[in-house]
This record gives structure tokens, C-alpha cells and sequence, in this order.
């Protein structure tokens, strides 16, 4: 078994998002290297490949394109939250990073949440409690071992 890179991204409406995240250890986006996505597609994709090798959690983006330093775990739906997450459909294949993306994406302040399957390759995105699903074959090749 191979396992290849690992990412989840949550597009925000609003910087404020610690009522409904909580910061996950010493994983950390290095935005010396690239703090906003679109100012260089070169370093956010060096940046993203190696936070992909070695970190886990959630790399929160603002609307703006702002990535946030601090990775995150996103806390499942309150009590009052729990009935439009039950209705939410999981299919088997959902690991725990992408039930997250999916409850995280009925928020109102989640825009978008993606997902990289480090097991596949998958690339998922999540909109209002709904996902799009696109197979690694159909966006790229097969994983490359880092050399």
C-alpha cells in the first residue's frame, strides 16, 4: 500500500472562525512561504505538496485568498445543528476528513470545503451539505513516489 498526499481546505466567509474550530497541535501552514493562494501558483503548490506529506487537519482559506497559519479540526454540528446532519447522505467510501468537509460545508460560514484522498487520490468538493466527486484518473496520473 502506497499512500499518497493529504489535504482538506475550507474556504471561509469570515476570519472569525474559532467558535466552531479548534487548533489541531503543531500543524501549521507556513505562510512565509505563501500566505495567499493566488499570489503565486508556484509556491502554493510547493507549499500545499509538502503540507500534504506531513500535516493534518483542515488549511482554513478566507474568501480573499488568505490562507490562516493555524490548521484546524472542525467541530461536528451542535445539538441544534444534529437533525440537518442526520439528513446529510454518506456513502460508504467517506473517510472521517471527508465526513468533516461534508458537515463543514452545511455551515454558513464555510463557502467550500475540498478534499484530497491521500488512499486514492479522489479530490472532493463540498457545497451545502452536497459534494462533487472527481476520480484521480480523471484529473492527473497515477501518485509518484517523492524522490
Amino acid at each position: 500500500h502506497v499512500a499518497g498526499p493529504s489535504l482538506y481546505f475550507l474556504v471561509i466567509a469570515d476570519v472569525n472562525f474559532d467558535y466552531y474550530t479548534d487548533p489541531l497541535g503543531a500543524n501549521r501552514w507556513p505562510i512565509e512561504r505563501c500566505q495567499v493562494v493566488s499570489e503565486s501558483a508556484e509556491a502554493f503548490t510547493k507549499v500545499a505538496r509538502d503540507v500534504a506529506f506531513s500535516c493534518d487537519g483542515a488549511v482554513v482559506v478566507t474568501g480573499d485568498g488568505t490562507v490562516q497559519e493555524q490548521m484546524v479540526r472542525v467541530r461536528s454540528p451542535g445539538r441544534s445543528d444534529a437533525e440537518d446532519a442526520d439528513a446529510l447522505d454518506y456513502p460508504d467510501w467517506m473517510g472521517t476528513k471527508h465526513l468533516s468537509a461534508l458537515e463543514a460545508s452545511t455551515r454558513e460560514e464555510v463557502l467550500w470545503a475540498i478534499t484530497l484522498s491521500e488512499e486514492n487520490g479522489r479530490v472532493t468538493t463540498f457545497l451545502d451539505g452536497s459534494y462533487q466527486d472527481y476520480p484521480r484518473e480523471s484529473i492527473g496520473g497515477r501518485w509518484r513516489p517523492e524522490r
